[in-house]
Order: C-alpha cells, then structure tokens, then sequence
C-alpha cells in the first residue's frame, strides 16, 4: 500500500504541527519527479522519435493530467497530495473547530477543489509562463517585427517586467517561510492559505483508519446500468491512480538521484572532471609491426615519407599525416593508417600553424 506503507510510526507528541523541514522536503518531492521524468520521456523520443516523440511534444499536458489524477487520488483517500501523504502529513480545513477530522473523511468539497486546482494547475502555467519568457528571450534578437512595432515594444517591456514579478512570487514563499518558522503563520506556503487548509501531522488514528479502509473490500450491488459505467470508471481511475502513488513510492528516491545527476550545477562538475588532456599514443604500437610506419622526424608525414602538406590531424588516432595523403587512405580503407582504429573522413581535422 503506497499511503499505508509510509506511514510506520505515529506523529510524536510534541504536536500536530510539521517542521519547516518537513514542510519543505514535501514541496520539493514533486518538484523533483518532473525533471526525473521528463529526462526519461526525452531519452525515448530520441531513441525513436516516431513512436515516442508525441511524449516528448506533449509532455507537459500528459504530466498534468497525471498530476490531476493522482492528487485526485490522494486528496479524497487521504486528505493530503501525493507528497504530503508520503511525509505522513494531512491537510485539514481552516475553523475553529478543536477536534480534527480523520484523513480517510476526505476534504470539504470547497477546499478539495481548491486544493486541487492550486496543485495542479500553478505549476502548470508557472511552467508554461517560463518556457515563453526563454523562448521569447531567444526570438529577441531574431525578431522579424520592426523595433518600433507596439508587437515588439510588448513583449520587450514584458521581458523586463517578468524578473521582478518572479522574484515577487518567490519572495512571498520565502517570508511566509519565514513567518512559519518564527510561529507567526500557520502555514508554510501561500497556496495553503489560498486554500483554505493547514498541515498536521498524522496521528495514530489516522494510520489506523488509513490502513482499515484499504483492508476492506465493499462489492458493489448495484444493477443500473448506468450506475455499473461509472463504478467501473472509478474503479480504473482508482486503479491508475493507484499504480501512479505505487510507482512513484518505490521509484521516488531513483528519481531524485535522476534529477541530481542531471542537474546543471552536477553536469559543470562532470564536465570539469572528465575535460582531461589527451592521453598519449598506445604502447602498444612499440611492439607491432604498424609502429615501423611512424617517421623518426616529427614534420614527416608517415604514409609518404616526406615532410607534411597541409598538416591533417586524425581525431581518432592524434597522429598528423598530410591531407592528400591521408584522405585517399581513410577513404579507401576506413581506418587510421598508423593504429587501425576505425575511422572515416568526419575525423579528418586541418591544423593551422602560427606562420600560416
């Protein structure tokens, strides 16, 4: 069970009310699914962009409808969104009210509704704005509008605007965060507040609750037709939101170690590691018959004995020949003349001296 299964001790009696750490690490769980997922949708639309490329077009519309679906899911299963399930948390209406609402009773349908859309549908258009300010960005310069065209004028001013907006929507996350963490807010983000809910931790009753209702099995007796086509709809619904909570539960740690390992930051220091000089030529060659091939002077080109024209380096190997002489070669036998390694006349790299 992906909701029981997380849920293997009670909240500690120090209060219903979640650390900000907690409260964080749940906003960044899907935060993270995303890039992992798109990294995977993007490696089979290159292996086989015919049968797999329209994921890859239509990624982010797939994701939400997904998204929609197992938030839909969560929220009237257990009053909480995947990732807030997962840190054994639970969403509760805002009132006066002193004794909280098991998780299995569900969200009012106000604040479910709420809940819903602030979940799925700001990171969507958040997403969507961001793609347009970078593409945008990158039709700047290109831009077949005249500079004085109000078209351009538009956009130009909404391109300056957007930094300040953004930080705008970031700043009021960071001090509601704030605020949360000195005791001054009940809640860690606006779109709680927006909402119309809270975040508790689960307690002992809510785990006992969660797990009974799993447990029971209630067959339907119904015998309208009608009402046979929608148990049926829930039921598959039910099940692929089901398969959804399951696969991310189990899969959710390999997908953040995805989106670390693809991070920009974690890329510059890949590139740094494996951006080494050129090794040195095999030993090899010192003990095979190919190595009499080598000149004993550095500028003689070693297929005609004679000093280079043209020097031409082979990416393959690193040995330099002449261009002429080294193109009829590699075009006929389709290897490095010196090592025997494959090659073909891509690798073929022209080397300029200073005097030249």
């Amino acid at each position: 069970m992906a909701e029981v299964g997380a849920h293997l001790t009670a909240a500690p009696a120090g209060g219903d009310r979640p650390s900000v750490f907690e409260a964080v690490a749940q906003d960044s769980l899907m935060a993270a699914v995303k890039p992992a997922l798109q990294h995977l949708v993007k490696l089979l639309a290159e292996s086989n962009p015919g049968r797999y490329g329209f994921l890859w077009h239509w990624f982010d519309e797939i994701y939400v409808l997904l998204d929609l679906l197992l938030q839909q899911h969560h929220l009237a299963r257990c009053s909480a969104s995947f990732s807030e399930n997962f840190y054994s948390l639970k969403r509760i209406p805002m009132g006066d009210g002193r004794q909280q609402p098991l998780a299995t009773a569900g969200l009012p349908k106000r604040q479910h509704w709420k809940s819903l859309l602030l979940l799925v549908l700001v990171p969507y258009l958040k997403g969507k704005l961001e793609k347009l300010v970078s593409s945008l960005r990158e039709e700047d310069e290109y831009s077949i509008h005249p500079p004085s065209s109000s078209w351009k004028r538009f956009y130009r001013a909404f391109l300056a605007a957007y930094p300040y907006v953004n930080m705008t929507w970031e700043g009021w996350f960071l001090i509601q965060q704030l605020c949360y963490i000195l005791g001054k807010a009940e809640h860690h983000s606006p779109l709680l507040k927006l909402a119309g809910v809270r975040l508790v931790r689960l307690t002992a009753e809510d785990i006992q609750a969660l797990e009974k209702k799993w447990a029971e099995t209630t067959p339907s007796q119904t015998h309208s037709i009608t009402s046979r086509v929608q148990s049926a709809l829930r039921k598959a619904l039910g099940g692929i939101a089901f398969s959804l909570s399951t696969g991310l539960s189990v899969s959710v740690f390999f997908l953040q170690f995805l989106d670390w390992w693809y991070s920009s930051e974690n890329q510059e220091t890949i590139k740094s590691l494996t951006a080494l000089p050129t090794p040195p030529p095999p030993v090899h060659l010192e003990h095979e018959p190919s190595s009499a091939l080598l000149p004993s002077l550095k500028t003689v080109c070693p297929l005609c004995r004679k000093v280079r024209v043209n020097a031409t380096a082979l990416a393959t190997s690193g040995f330099v020949f002449c261009y002429r002489c080294v193109y009829s070669y590699v075009k006929a036998h389709q290897r490095c003349p010196v090592t025997g390694y494959a090659t073909e006349l891509q690798h073929l790299v022209k080397l300029y001296s200073p005097e030249s």
